[in-house]
C-alpha cells in the first residue's frame, strides 16, 4: 500500500469515526443530571420529613429515607425502570445512594438464570465490589493513622 492510498484511507476512517461519535451537549446533560438527582433528593426529603412528623430521631429518619430509596432503586432495577432513568439523568441518576444500589442491583439480576452461587453470589459485585473493598480498605488505613496520632 502506498502512501497516498494509506492517507486516503485514515481520512476515510477518521470521517466514520466522526459520523458514529455521539455529539453530547455538555450544558444540556449537566442540566439533566441536575433534575435527576434533584427529582431523587426530593424524594429523600420527603421520606425524612414525613419520618420526622411521626416523631422519629434524626438517625432513625436517616435510616428509613436510605433504606426506602434503596428499595425505591432496586425495584425500579428490577422492572428495567432505573437503567432508562440513569440513561437520560447520567450522573444525577448514577450518584446518589440510588446508583449505587443500582450497581448492586443490576448484576445480580442479570446473571440470576445461572444460579444463587454461580450467577447471583459471584456477579452481585461486579461493580460495586471494588467501591465497597477500596472504601472500607481506605477507612481502616485512616483510621489506623488516626489511632497513631491520638496516641502521639
Amino acid at each position: 500500500m502506498d502512501k497516498v492510498e494509506k492517507m486516503k484511507q485514515e481520512k476515510q476512517y477518521e470521517q466514520y469515526v466522526k459520523q458514529k461519535t455521539p455529539v453530547h451537549n455538555v450544558y444540556v446533560n449537566m442540566l439533566k443530571a441536575f433534575i435527576t438527582g434533584g427529582i431523587i433528593c426530593t424524594i429523600g426529603q420527603f421520606i425524612y420529613n414525613y419520618c420526622e412528623l411521626q416523631k422519629l430521631s434524626k438517625e432513625e429518619c436517616g435510616g428509613w429515607t436510605s433504606m426506602l430509596l434503596v428499595l425505591l432503586s432496586v425495584i425500579l432495577t428490577g422492572i428495567n425502570l432505573y437503567p432508562k432513568i440513569a440513561k437520560w439523568g447520567g450522573a444525577g441518576a448514577l450518584v446518589p445512594i440510588t446508583g449505587f444500589a443500582n450497581s448492586v442491583a443490576a448484576p445480580a439480576i442479570e446473571y440470576k438464570k445461572e444460579g444463587q452461587v454461580f450467577g447471583i453470589g459471584c456477579k452481585i459485585f461486579t461493580i460495586a465490589g471494588p467501591v465497597i473493598l477500596y472504601g472500607i480498605f481506605t477507612s481502616w488505613v485512616l483510621g489506623f493513622v488516626y489511632w497513631i496520632y491520638k496516641l502521639l
